[in-house]
């Protein structure tokens, strides 16, 4: 029990603050059992001693509570109410507080028990609520305010527990990473409910470049999940303000820490917070996404990871990507648009009343942090309405059409020739936006929502809703590409080919695949095939050129002809140490029709050796317990700069990194390891194994924390 003693006053004796229930009732004991944290539209009680009877009609009690610098009621950053409530107060004051006299309080013996409600419009933030009586004004409390997706009047309100649980209360997650023929998953620990957390969100908070513009308004504007959420936006990322993360998509990342070795949002934003507000290095999408999805839930509003395959960045805005290829497979030009592997952004949950008061467009928000293009002059993007991008309104705020076109742009392959000329070889409007994923609620499963996004590809309402997303979005007109060229119906291929695997690609093995070619024509065809592999980054920018081949083969008809490929590791492993991916590129032209050339592309992403983390299931709080990691290295190479990192929100206080001993070929490393948890509940343990030759290697495991 938390009480304040007024010894020194003649009015009011003490004050409770009833901190561990209020908090339990609030959904709030995970952040805090020493500091109030209340949600809006929902009451929370006080108790109060006064030093004499209380008798409202001769002598009301007055609350003040405020918030932000110049607090005002006409912007709802002040509310004064009281028993009985004959505040005088602005006509037109916004977001007043109410307080009720509980039944049980004893007014004889001026004990008063009250019951407090900040309205489910209030900004949220830290408050500073004080009392005035008999003349005498007292503070009684620094508190939090938070939204509230259990109150149905708060624009953040999620009907559903279970996706509360979820949304809102879950420290742990999984986020998708990969490409769409192999995805792959990582855990990854949110821990918005870790120390000092409720001081560094609303630090963030005020770090925005409209606070230190104008203070006043930008808190008031507090009271939207709109405004809020797209204020975390852009202060995740550091390109036009102090934001968290500091991007980089190459490496080498000195003077920081590369984004795939991150486990976890709070080593990051505790970083942030403790060198004063600078950016920590470095960050990319998923790094940015998770970050970002901490904040959220933090502060209240309903959040998770998503993850979009074949993501495409479209730069001049015209819904057409274009990619071009030498004649030898390689990429032959950068081009402004590009297509991510994958791309990571987060949803928030929230009322949209300022695009239609009906509320088709409330639910989930599209909001990106990754510094990708501008948005109002700031490197932030949405919320965009998941419904508006799947009903293709490109006209509707904030970001739709750039959302639209990471999940709906078409496709255009363009073969440049040695003489610089370009030839359109493929134009696909089926490859962008695949396996949108998240993770399942309440199961480490993933979660496939394409159909939230967009409409089954090449159906008649998925091509119908794409041409009515351009005629909306600016004033495209006729052209399909930046190289000017109307729409076009290219014949159907003579030739079809396909990429297979021979074996499952893992880091430290050779990578086997074949190449298959078919025509379902009567004659025999004479092609020169030109296989290329490249390292590439996820983003879609080429990293280095690992080997190219050329071979001349006869496609016999009604036969499928194999081509085998193989990159072995002692190849391909001094380029992929900070690469994501390989792609393998096959140019095949028909030497008796030398205009007609094929294209096919396969991103395969080498799964990690195997690493093995041991932990008991069930573990007590406050006790001490172990775990087990164990490696082997199995490639022909020492093994040098081994780490070994731990974390885990409720176990570690903050990551811990072990230095390793170099491990030579063929050798095992097992390391025990102790650890206290300091919460209950479902946990998890994450473990990140980097070296000279793997980066980032990691695991995980649920741990049951129970109590004596």
């Amino acid at each position: 029990m938390f009480l304040y003693i007024f010894v020194f006053l003649s009015v009011l004796k003490e004050v409770d603050l009833h901190i561990k229930t209020n908090n339990t009732e609030h959904h709030t004991s995970e952040i805090s059992e020493e500091q109030l944290i209340v949600r809006r539209g929902q009451p929370f009680t006080l108790t109060l001693k006064l030093t004499q009877p209380f008798n409202p009609d001769l002598h009301p009690l007055t609350i003040i509570a405020v918030t932000g610098e110049l607090p005002s009621e006409n912007v709802g950053t002040k509310s004064c109410f009281g028993i009985p409530d004959s505040v005088k107060r602005s006509p037109s004051a916004k977001a007043v507080w109410k307080v009720e006299l509980h039944k049980n309080s004893s007014s004889l013996t001026g004990v008063l028990i009250l019951n407090i409600t900040p309205p489910a419009v209030s900004p949220i933030g830290e408050y500073e609520l004080s009392v005035k009586h008999r003349e005498e004004e007292t503070s009684l409390a620094t508190l939090v305010v938070l939204f509230n997706p259990w109150c149905p009047d708060d624009s953040v309100f999620l009907p559903d527990e279970k996706e509360r649980q979820e949304y809102v209360m879950n420290e742990h997650g999984t986020i998708y990473k990969g490409s769409g023929n192999y995805i792959s998953s990582m855990s990854w620990d949110f821990g918005q409910f870790e120390e000092n957390m409720v001081k560094i969100c609303l630090t963030l908070l005020d770090m925005n470049h409209k606070h230190f513009k104008e203070p006043a308004k930008d808190v008031s504007a507090r009271c939207d999940p709109i405004y809020v959420s797209r204020v975390i936006s852009a202060m995740i990322n550091s390109e036009d303000d102090r934001g968290v993360l500091e991007g980089r998509w190459t490496g080498p990342f000195y003077g920081g820490v590369a984004p795939s070795h991150w486990n976890g949002s709070h080593a990051i934003l505790k970083h942030w917070y403790n060198i004063g507000c600078h950016p920590v290095k470095y960050g990319q999408c998923w790094v940015f996404a998770g970050v970002m999805c901490s904040v959220m839930r933090l502060l209240g509003i309903p959040c998770r990871v998503i993850t979009n395959y074949q993501s495409a960045h479209d730069n001049n805005r015209n819904l057409i990507i274009d990619v071009y290829h030498a004649d030898y497979g390689v990429r032959a030009k950068e081009s402004k648009d590009s297509v991510w592997n994958f791309h990571v952004w987060v949803e928030g949950w929230m009322r949209r009343p300022d695009l239609t008061k009906d509320g088709t467009y409330d639910g989930w928000q599209v909001l990106d942090p990754t510094p990708q293009e501008m948005s109002d002059g700031v490197f932030c993007c949405g919320p965009a309405s998941v419904k508006a991008i799947l009903n293709g309104d490109t006209h509707l705020k904030y970001d739709v059409p750039f959302v639209f076109a990471e999940v709906n742009a078409d496709c255009v392959d363009w073969l440049v020739k040695a003489d610089g000329s370009k030839v359109k070889i493929f134009s696909d409007t089926k490859r962008i936006g695949q396996n949108i994923s998240t993770k399942y609620i309440g199961s480490n499963k993933r979660w496939n929502i394409t159909d939230n996004y967009k409409h089954r590809e090449g159906s008649e309402t998925e091509r119908e809703i794409f041409k009515q997303a351009i005629t909306r979005d600016f004033s495209r007109g006729e052209k399909d590409s930046e190289n000017g060229e109307t729409e076009e119906k290219l014949p159907p291929p003579e030739v079809f080919m396909r990429f297979e695997e021979v074996s499952k690609p893992m880091d430290g093995k050779d990578v086997s695949l074949r190449l298959v070619l078919h025509s379902e024509s009567s004659v025999a065809r004479p092609l020169s095939i030109n296989i290329s592999v490249q390292a590439m980054k996820y983003n879609g920018s080429p990293a280095a050129n690992i080997q190219t081949e050329v071979k001349e083969e006869t496609l016999e008809p009604g036969k499928e002809l194999s081509i085998p490929v193989l990159v072995p590791f002692s190849v391909y492993h001094k380029h992929m140490v900070e690469s994501d991916n390989i792609k393998v590129s096959a140019v095949v032209t028909d030497k008796e029709k030398p205009e007609n050339t094929y294209l096919a592309v396969d991103n395969v992403v080498l799964q990690d050796p195997p690493i093995s983390l041991t932990v008991p299931s069930e573990v007590k709080l406050y006790r001490e317990a172990s775990g087990e990691v164990v490696f082997t290295n199995l490639v022909d190479k020492t093994l040098t700069d081994c780490t070994l990192t731990l974390s885990g929100s409720g176990l570690f206080r903050e990551e811990f990194e072990v230095k390793l001993p170099d491990l030579p070929p063929n050798r095992r490393l097992r390391i025990k390891f102790p650890f206290f948890p300091h919460k209950a509940g479902k946990k998890t343990l994450i473990i990140d194994f980097d070296c000279s030759t793997f980066r980032d290697i990691k695991a995980s495991h649920t741990v049951n924390v129970t109590e004596d």
